[in-house]
């Protein structure tokens, strides 16, 4: 089984949510259909614009809560290290 940490976005530059999941495509599907009440569906943060696969859950924790107290510019310059386009990754993922 793997386990991610992951960044959804409103829009480029927009509002951004940090993550964790062991089903990537699931998960961001349900971002994208509203289907969880709160945050990210309130603010419409269902772009997938970064993830990360992690080996055990431990360290999917650590991670998400490491990127979570990151400032917000650290969070952008991770995203656009790899998707300077803040593409939606989500098309990429599906089977």
């Amino acid at each position: 089984m793997m386990f991610f940490v992951y960044l959804p976005a409103s829009q480029p530059h927009g509002t951004l949510y940090v993550g964790m999941t062991d089903d990537l495509i699931r998960r961001v599907w349900e971002h994208k259909m509203k289907l969880v009440p709160g945050f990210t569906a309130k603010y419409a943060v269902d772009r997938l614009v970064w993830f990360e696969p992690q080996q055990t859950r431990e360290a999917e924790w650590r991670r998400e809560r490491q990127i979570k107290e990151w400032k917000r510019a650290w969070k952008i310059e991770l995203i656009e290290r790899d998707n300077p386009q803040w593409t939606d990754l989500y098309p990429s993922l599906s089977p």
